[in-house]
């Protein structure tokens, strides 16, 4: 690690970057104390970040995390991104009201090499370390766990949110899952981590890992957890962002492998209340950066429409590629923008009446996909956010009968829809 990169910031301009958006930090004045230390002694933080590959595709929300480690790459520290391939064969109970379904060695193996692919696309491939805890754990043998479960009581653990809520409820909770924050605490130990980062729902686990550094003699690490990030529909609400968190199963997603002008769509699509967070968030901008263009935005110097475009082309160019993301925006304009949609390029879609004279709008647009359900057709009818050849549609019970129709939903989706 080259010294001089620990140097090009000083530990209160590094601590500003690194803390950005943090919602729990174990101790502010602990992580000060490092950044000093590393800076003085040109000696890098060892950070580490553990993924469980129990899902082989990343979004967005996953990205958070690898945003805040390569701030700290940035500033010359060690990451070390962790695969806990040995703790997804338990699965953590994070969040679960039921025991996780068991991976395989070769579902993990093969969702760790997807995790791989992705990931080197925020983190610095040639700065990073990639480290699998079957490493250290598959050594600990039955004496070794048995003498790590004694590290914590069971009153300790039933402090956790879930599985507090699974006892009260008289859910299940298999005694294996209890192993999993000691285990993924343990990774700290083995690693001798100074900061370990993770999201806020996985506060319990790391304090743990800070707890059995203590015991082992070992300068505790420093916790931070960063929010959860909230989907494309989410909006302010009291001067607050509020909706469900970005996921695959709510369709408010931006997948990070997702084609370049899908994705740059999608974050053109949000509103510029949640552009900002995005931008706090995600963005490798500097809060001083970040600070003038909000400044320039709010005196009219910069249309707020050119901020989201520079976000989207960012997210975009992060994932495929700078060219890639100038192209995507340059046909976002061409098509949204300057509303050039050509029926040529879009999906052909053949729905059959099934021996009915017409088919309901919201039908359609849920049977073809353009909307996740016919409520929801019902609702963009509402918003105005329905046209059937270029015309708006006004009336929710409006019908189609048999022909070809280029269907539009929103500025984002699109189809040629047969309907016969």
């Amino acid at each position: 690690m080259n010294p001089d990169a620990l140097r090009k910031a000083t530990p209160e301009e590094q601590f500003e970057e690194v803390t950005r958006g943090t919602v729990d930090l174990h101790s502010p004045e602990d992580l000060k104390k490092k950044l000093k230390y590393s800076y003085d002694s040109g000696k890098p933080l060892v950070i580490k970040a553990g993924f469980d590959p129990s899902r082989p595709d990343l979004h967005l929300g996953h990205s958070l995390l690898l945003t805040r480690m390569r701030r700290f790459q940035d500033f010359g520290h060690s990451v070390v991104f962790l695969i806990g391939d040995f703790t997804a064969l338990i699965g953590d109970p994070t969040g679960r009201n039921a025991t996780r379904p068991a991976l395989t060695r070769d579902e993990v193996k093969a969702n760790a090499e997807t995790y791989k692919q992705q990931v080197f696309k925020v983190l610095d491939e040639a700065k990073t370390t990639v480290r699998f805890n079957s490493e250290w754990l598959d050594k600990l043998g039955t004496e070794g766990m048995i003498r790590l479960a004694s590290r914590y009581s069971l009153q300790r653990m039933l402090e956790r949110d879930d599985f507090k809520k699974r006892f009260r409820e008289q859910v299940s909770i298999a005694i294996h899952e209890m192993l999993y924050p000691l285990l993924q605490g343990y990774d700290s130990v083995a690693l001798k981590s100074d900061v370990e980062l993770g999201a806020t729902d996985q506060l319990f686990n790391l304090l743990v890992g800070r707890q059995l550094m203590r015991e082992e003699n070992l300068a505790p690490q420093v916790i931070m957890t960063g929010p959860i990030l909230e989907g494309l529909n989410a909006t302010l609400v009291d001067g607050k962002i509020v909706g469900d968190k970005m996921s695959k199963s709510l369709d408010n997603y931006v997948g990070v492998s997702e084609a370049p002008d899908m994705m740059f769509g999608k974050l053109m699509s949000i509103t510029d209340d949640l552009m900002w967070r995005y931008y706090q968030l995600l963005s490798s901008l500097t809060l001083t950066e970040l600070g003038e263009l909000q400044a320039k935005v709010a005196c009219g110097e910069v249309h707020p429409k050119a901020a989201k475009v520079g976000f989207a082309r960012e997210m975009t160019a992060r994932f495929h590629g700078a060219e890639a993301g100038r192209k995507a925006e340059e046909d976002f304009e061409k098509r949204f923008a300057k509303k050039e949609l050509s029926a040529d390029e879009l999906p052909q879609v053949e729905l059959s009446l099934a021996g009915a004279a017409t088919m309901p709008v919201t039908k359609l647009l849920a049977e073809a996909k353009l909307v996740a359900s016919s409520t929801e057709g019902r609702k963009m009818i509402t918003q105005g956010g329905v046209k059937v050849n270029g015309e708006k549609v006004q009336d929710v019970k409006a019908d189609l009968g048999p022909g070809e129709y280029t269907v539009q939903v929103g500025k984002l989706k699109a189809a040629r829809v047969k309907l016969a």
